[in-house]
């Protein structure tokens, strides 16, 4: 599951250095290779932007001082991952600090809204690679068939299925998925 550490830095450097590229939204590194991820569409947004600010509303009693935010890297050097999910819940001081990326023992929860061009990505690759970096929880929602999956740990061997118009259970969180639209 990990790679070389001398080679994922080796692919962490190229990453970093790799020019702006109109359409493409972020660049990841995954079972050793570059991924350049394509630009989200205008639903893919708004999903994220509705599940962020209902969690950041229910945060302050939860878990006061952390946020939902999105557009953060998450990096696990030790499994030469790099990630960028679309939205993680983490401690608000953890942008203050020097370090390029979210580091996962800072993570509760991530999110990922399947896109239309590589939904294997977020129902394989993903789930794997969060799981290995021991992030709790994982809400996984999927606007092309306007349902989701909430995955728990150990090992995400807890899978709840839903429906956009459920509320569902995320961890201490509700998600109201009757806010969010699927793809025209």
């Amino acid at each position: 599951m990990s790679i070389d550490p001398a080679v994922y830095a080796r692919l962490r450097e190229i990453a970093d250095h790799l020019p702006q590229v109109p359409g493409i939204g972020k660049i990841e590194i995954a079972n050793g290779e570059i991924v350049m991820m394509m630009s989200p569409v205008k639903r893919h947004e708004l999903a994220v932007h509705r599940i962020a600010g209902q969690l950041n509303g229910q945060l302050p009693t939860t878990h006061p001082g952390y946020l939902a935010h999105p557009g953060a890297d998450l990096e696990d050097a030790g499994l030469g991952r790099l990630r960028c999910p679309d939205l993680m819940v983490f401690p608000e001081a953890t942008l203050e600090g020097e370090q390029p990326a979210v580091l996962p023992h800072e993570v509760l929860l991530v999110v990922e809204i399947v896109s239309k061009s590589n939904p294997e990505n977020d129902y394989e690759g993903k789930v794997r690679d969060y799981a290995a970096m021991g992030i709790p929880l994982y809400l996984l929602v999927d606007p092309r068939k306007g349902t989701g999956l909430v995955h728990d740990l150990p090992g995400y061997t807890s899978r709840t299925p839903f429906a956009f118009g459920d509320t569902v259970t995320v961890g201490p969180w509700r998600i109201d998925t009757s806010v969010l639209l699927t793809y025209a």
